[in-house]
């Protein structure tokens, strides 16, 4: 699970969001205040299903499935075999 988190964060602070200090920046924090918009989004979930070979159901793309590094991680996880 931390290998998840750990290239989650360093593609989404590396690549679709500026943040000065990235160790600042906790598990918990909210993603979308921080500045990741619906293409970012879209390039996290292709980023996502490529990298950890899981398939990521439109349906469920909601705030909450996207919202910090914890709860991509889970919503990863729970679509691995």
């Amino acid at each position: 699970m931390n290998d998840i988190k750990s290239k989650l964060r360093d593609f989404i602070l590396g690549e679709l969001i500026y943040c000065e200090d990235p160790t600042l920046f906790g598990d918990d924090d909210d993603l979308l205040e921080a500045g990741l918009d619906s293409l970012g989004i879209m390039r996290l979930i292709m980023f996502a299903e490529r990298e950890f070979n899981v398939t990521l159901p439109d349906t469920e793309v909601v705030p909450d499935s996207v919202r910090s590094f914890n709860a991509l991680t889970h919503w990863i996880e729970s679509h691995r075999p």
